[in-house]
This record gives structure tokens, sequence and C-alpha cells, in this order.
């Protein structure tokens, strides 16, 4: 089944986000790779595609797990969370119904 691994950065994250990014980039490019991932990225701060110094205020991972447990396990082991990226993180089922 799809889930949405939903996350909300703490505060000024965007230099802890830098110091983790190639392995939290490493993981999902692993989901990727095993035909699992279905779109990923983060939201940025401000109405840009290049946020800048604004940073981000989040991210989201839409991918297929095998259960809400397997979910909350991958989303958990996340370097963002290792890092204090993410003040929040939510998990839910997700159907896809476009495209």
């Amino acid at each position: 089944m799809l889930y949405a691994i939903i996350a909300t950065d703490v505060a000024n994250s965007l230099e802890k986000r830098l110091s983790v990014r190639p392995a939290h980039l490493e993981r999902l490019n692993e989901l990727q790779a095993a035909g699992r991932l279905v779109l990923a990225g983060p939201h940025p701060a401000v109405d840009s595609n290049d946020p800048g110094a604004a940073g981000f205020t989040g991210s989201l991972v839409v991918a297929e797990f095998a259960s809400l447990a397997d979910a909350q396990a991958w989303a958990k082991a996340d370097p963002y969370v290792a890092a204090g990226v993410y003040a929040d993180v939510v998990i839910k089922p997700f159907k896809q119904v476009l495209p």
C-alpha cells in the first residue's frame, strides 16, 4: 500500500538539512530503485523552487510499504529525524487516484 510521509521542519532547519541531505537522498534513491517511490520533495518556505536562505518548512514522501508499521519504521530511521530537522512526522495511508 502507499503511504504519505508528511514531515514538518523545526525553525531554521536549513543548515541541518544540508548537512545530512546526501544520506537522506540515498534512502530515497533506494526506494526509487526498488520501484516503490511515487514522489518526494521538500516544501519551500517561500513561493519559489529555490527558496535560498528561507529554506524549507517540511517534506513529503509518497511510497509503497508493506504496512503502516513498515512506513513508520522507515520514516523514523530518516537522517533528517536523527539530525533534528523534523519537528513532527505524520504517516497516513494514501490512495493514488491520478495519474
